[in-house]
This record gives structure tokens, sequence and C-alpha cells, in this order.
């Protein structure tokens, strides 16, 4: 039963960190509402929270209310704001895949990151995660000729799909013929370990799913592109192996 409550307290004094990162007013009674505890053991979990340095500040009186500096966390790991995204969306994908190791304390680390943004920040790093579709593990037959694209590409791709621009690109097909496409980027999709951009392809003006290390080279354009719902793209993501 100690052990229990000791992890209890734990989890609660994480959820805790976040909460107090949030905006807007927060008291010591709202919080023990919050949890269904009493106000003294809310008031003992931040008393051990600021035993372990974390910046706490109360405002006393009627109407108190509890806070925690918002820099603090992410700006101790001076994480800019693209990685941060960056870090979400990864730990977004790994819980997604349900692996059973090392993903003890993801939900702890994607908490502290989200509470550490403003809400229009939160709003767009969950539309970002939506359009971040997990499918079932590459073939074998896939998984053999499977290669990592060049960094440029990476780079170029990573900033088009976040901004929602058209992507210029160089693609090998797997008989090596290779064209040149304009894309729009609108969904990313894992088949592990393959990534996929599955996109409106201008040059067939149609949804089509490319192969990540299969561009060759990809430059950006500047164009925006309106999101379409992922059902206007079933069909391209329903290919057994998708290796165009």
């Amino acid at each position: 039963m100690a052990r229990t409550n000791a992890q209890d307290r734990l989890r609660r004094m994480d959820l805790l960190g976040a909460e107090l990162k949030q905006e807007g007013h927060c008291t010591v009674r709202d919080l023990a509402r919050a949890h269904g505890v009493s106000t003294r053991t809310i008031a003992r979990d931040l008393a051990l929270m600021r035993e372990q340095g974390l910046p706490i500040d109360a405002d006393r009186g009627r109407g108190g209310g509890v806070r925690m500096d918002r820099r603090w966390g992410v700006g101790r790991m001076n994480l800019s704001y693209p990685e941060a995204v960056d870090l979400l969306i990864s730990i977004a994908v790994a819980e997604r895949m349900e692996s059973p190791l090392f993903l003890a304390s993801l939900g702890s680390v994607r908490r502290q990151l989200v509470a550490s943004f403003s809400p229009e920040k939160r709003d767009r790093v969950n539309r970002l995660k939506s359009r971040v579709v997990i499918g079932v593990t590459a073939s074998t037959y896939v998984q053999a000729g499977v290669s990592a694209p060049p960094k440029r590409v990476v780079q170029a791709l990573h900033q088009a799909f976040v901004d929602q621009e058209v992507l210029e690109i160089r693609y090998r097909r797997e008989d090596g013929a290779v064209s040149e496409r304009r894309i729009e980027p609108h969904y990313l999709l894992l088949k592990y370990p393959v990534w996929y951009v599955v996109a409106v392809d201008h040059l067939r003006q149609a949804p089509r799913t490319f192969r990540c290390d299969r561009m060759i080279a990809a430059s950006r354009t500047g164009d925006p592109f309106r999101l379409l719902p992922k059902p206007a793209f079933r069909s391209a993501m329903e290919g057994d192996d998708l290796a165009l």
C-alpha cells in the first residue's frame, strides 16, 4: 500500500508540474478538487516539488494562486520551438507504436513539453500530430531495400510538411526511372521502418504516396496548399507495401 501511495504521489506531482505551467489562475483548492485529494495533500506535494528545485510561487491571501515559471523545463534544456515540436511528434509516434520498452517516462516528458507551449502552439502541435499516420510494419522485401534519405532532402521535406508548402522533388521509382514532381505533403505514413509522404501529385493531379528514401532531391517552393482530410487519401494509403 505504501508503494502504491508513493507511485500515486509521483504521478500526481508530475501532472501538477504540467498543470502549473498552463495559463490561467490556479489555486490549491482547485488542484485538490481536480485530483480528488485534500488541500493538505496538495500542499505537501507542492512542498516536495519546491524541495526538488521546481520554481513554484504562491500568492497569499483570499483568491491567491499557485504557479510555476513557464520557462522552466524546456528553457533549461535550451530547446527551440521547432526542436520541441519534433520531440513531441517523435514521442507521439513512439507511443502509438505501443512498444513495451523505454516508454515509461514519455508521458511525463510529453506533458511537460505541452505545458511549456501557448494554447495556440499546442493546437498547432496537435494538428501536426494528427497528420502522422502509423501503419503496419513493412514487409521484409521492402525493409531489405530501404536506406536513409539524404539529409538535405529530409530537411526540405520536414519544413514543407510543417509549413504546408508545395515541394519539388526528384524521385527514383523501384524500376530505377527518375522523374521530377511537384507534390503537396499532406500526411506522413510510417510503415516501420519505412517513411512515406502521402501527397497530392501535381503531375498526376491525384493523391500519391512516395517513399522518402527514394527522394533524390527536394526543394521548397514557397507555395502554400490547403490541407485535405484523410479520407481523400484512403486509396493512396491502402497499398500492400506502397513500393512505388
